[in-house]
């Protein structure tokens, strides 16, 4: 059977990594296949009314699966090949159009045309591939990606513990309750009854526990949490609170105590980037819990993506978005450069221009009120807000006439540029969380994606519709902001309006609130 390359699906690997063998053939893995959607001209057309800022009714998940799902004949090319090779089709999903597939090693070294090997980088062995799939010619231009038979890390997560206090500096570090940091930023007061809020996750797992004490004591009813697990993630507690369990239970305790009564859905899924988009796709087609708004408090620099895996997620993001699902994530803990060396770096998925990418501040209150609010930058060692211009997508209509002010000086914004918005992520005046039994100080811009999360739950709760896509309409709205003007987060610096720091500045609730009321839709 001839075979022809698939583009962009060789990840990059780091300078340091190291070689040091072939993957064992009788290893069983289970890559996920991307198929292509049925009226692509129509989706393109979608996509791009969204990001000129056009008028669009949001569609249905079941709307959007008749007219957009993957046709019956190419699910049907994939079992075939499948077939030919000995493959196992674990599930086949037409919402998302993917195509997961069990087999071992050796064949799918024979399926796509690669020879996998195991590679030692940063203190761990993984699988991995220095060429770019070959796919049989019966499936050009069906299967978009093949991700999964590379099996690094493929997100971090962008939370921060805060260190002890040391008696010397005590006076110079605070810290917050999540209800503290709303009323702040004068959240309305209303609940998110009614609403799902859907939170990523690629690791740890929930402390029902820990829920339970932690909104006990903040004198609030605990939300309703329901797991997913996808394709048999783990969902269990790791045991370490400096470890990916804070990160879950920073999301949950901040979007419930933010957004009561509102429902949180954790879904789980391998640290991948197959197990990212299935997550995270789990999410946008789960017809049971229906999920409004979206955090993802994971991602990449933009480089360490593999071009295909960053295309499906973005195609998957925009999915999201044309069903009116706003989808919130954190912009990176590691200032400008997004802890890669030679120059400034994004993170993705908030580079996305389907996301709101949300950066971090430092902020400070007293009696109620905000005494002081700058850009979050604690040094090499204390992190910064990402932020920064993207290398992958173009420069979206509502962020036209924008500038960046960097080392050099102002430039006119030429590509997307992020973070859109900003909220408390510094540590050293971070919100209160309770993990694994430890009471601890936690900041990042893991904080700020289920802080707006929240927000937009209170605010979907208060509509007949979701805010959904919301992007264009938050950059026409920049007087229901706390404009952030001193800081930096490396390369960018901040200034009046939208910079690539903390982007148009922190959330005033009630005025967000007001400008995404239907009578402005």
């Amino acid at each position: 059977m001839s075979h022809v390359e698939l583009p962009g699906s060789a990840r990059p690997l780091p300078d340091d990594a190291r070689c040091v063998g072939q993957a064992a053939p009788d290893e069983r893995i289970q890559p996920v296949l991307v198929l292509r959607r049925q009226r692509s001209d129509a989706l393109r057309e979608g996509g791009s009314r969204l990001l000129t800022g056009a008028p669009w009714h949001a569609l249905t998940r079941e709307d959007f699966v008749s007219g957009f799902g993957v046709a019956a004949a190419d699910f049907e090319a994939v079992d075939r090949f499948a077939q030919r090779y000995g493959l196992a089709v674990v599930r086949r999903d037409v919402a998302a159009g993917i195509v997961v597939l069990s087999g071992r090693v050796a064949q799918f070294n024979q399926a796509f045309g690669v020879v996998l090997q195991r590679y030692q980088h940063g203190g761990r062995t993984y699988r991995g591939c220095e060429r770019n799939v070959r796919v049989p010619e019966a499936l050009q231009g069906i299967v978009t990606a093949v991700m999964g038979l590379d099996d690094r890390p493929q997100a971090r997560a962008h939370f921060r513990v805060r260190p002890p206090f040391l008696p010397a500096r005590d006076d110079e570090r605070m810290s917050y309750r999540p209800t503290d940091v709303a009323a702040l930023y004068d959240f309305p007061e209303s609940a998110a009854e009614g609403q799902c809020v859907a939170l990523i996750e690629l690791g740890g797992g929930y402390r029902a526990e820990d829920a339970e004490a932690y909104f006990t004591e903040l004198g609030i009813a605990a939300p309703a949490v329901s797991v997913v697990s996808m394709d048999g993630a783990s969902t269990e507690p790791a045991g370490d609170p400096a470890g990916p369990d804070g990160e879950v239970m920073l999301d949950v305790e901040i979007a419930g105590a933010v957004a009561p009564r509102a429902h949180l859905v954790l879904y789980f899924a391998a640290n991948s980037d197959a197990g990212f988009i299935q997550a995270f796709n789990g999410a946008v087609h789960d017809t049971r819990n229906r999920p409004s708004v979206i955090s993802i408090s994971w991602g990449g620099p933009e480089p360490s993506w593999a071009p295909q895996s960053l295309r499906a997620f973005n195609e998957a993001l925009q999915a999201a978005a044309m069903m009116g699902i706003t989808v919130c994530a954190a912009a990176g803990d590691s200032g400008s450069s997004d802890s890669l060396s030679g120059g400034d770096h994004v993170d993705f998925p908030a580079s996305s221009p389907y996301v709101l990418a949300c950066g971090g501040t430092r902020l400070e209150g007293a009696a109620g009120a905000i005494t002081s609010e700058t850009v979050w930058n604690g040094g090499p060692r204390g992190g910064a807000s990402g932020g920064g211009v993207s290398a992958q997508f173009a420069l979206p209509a509502w962020q036209r006439r924008l500038s960046v002010s960097t080392r050099d000086g102002v430039a006119p914004l030429t590509r997307r540029g992020i973070p859109d918005v900003a909220g408390n992520a510094d540590p050293a005046t971070g919100y209160r969380v309770r993990v694994d039994g430890t009471a601890q100080v936690v900041g990042g811009t893991s904080a700020v994606a289920p802080l707006w999360a929240g927000l937009i739950a209170r605010i979907n709760a208060l509509q007949a519709q979701p805010a959904g896509y919301l992007n264009a309409r938050v950059y026409g709205a920049s007087e229901a902001f706390n404009d952030i003007t001193q800081g930096s987060n490396g390369g960018f610096s901040a200034t009046k309006g939208w910079d690539a720091c903390t982007g148009l500045g922190s959330p005033n609730g009630r005025k967000i609130a007001a400008a995404f009321s239907e009578g402005t839709k």
